[in-house]
């Protein structure tokens, strides 16, 4: 499975969001500057080639969407993030979080407790 692009990413969030969408449909989700038709359409079909998008065709129109689930890209590239900037350690990514203040004493509290519940 390959690093998506920022954009490409963009585009995958609103396929996960609407199950199945068109282009006009995936342009229509997205937030500030849009792409052109054409740019859009393109940043598509190289998601197809990577594998991530499937389509059915409707006459000369493609209805596209998502072959893979947020969960196992999320899973595959959280894993990989861990591994490279924090020497695959869940504590030092969560020791991040703290020193740069992102997380509160409240939430891990909240994620002991969590942990505990599933032992």
């Amino acid at each position: 499975m390959q690093k998506l692009t920022n954009k490409e990413e963009e585009v995958m969030k609103i396929l996960w969001k609407l199950k199945k969408a068109f282009v006009k449909e995936i342009k229509a989700e997205l937030k500030g500057d849009k792409p052109h038709y054409n740019t859009l359409s393109t940043i598509v079909r190289n998601l197809e080639e990577k594998k991530y998008v499937g389509h059915e065709a409707f006459g000369n129109t493609h209805r596209y969407h998502p072959l893979v689930t947020k969960e196992a890209y999320r899973k595959k590239f959280i894993n990989s993030t861990i591994a490279d900037f924090y020497d695959n350690s869940y504590k030092n990514l969560v020791s991040f979080f703290a020193k740069e203040e992102k997380i509160s004493v409240e939430e891990l509290k909240e994620i002991i407790d969590l942990i505990e519940s599933k032992k």
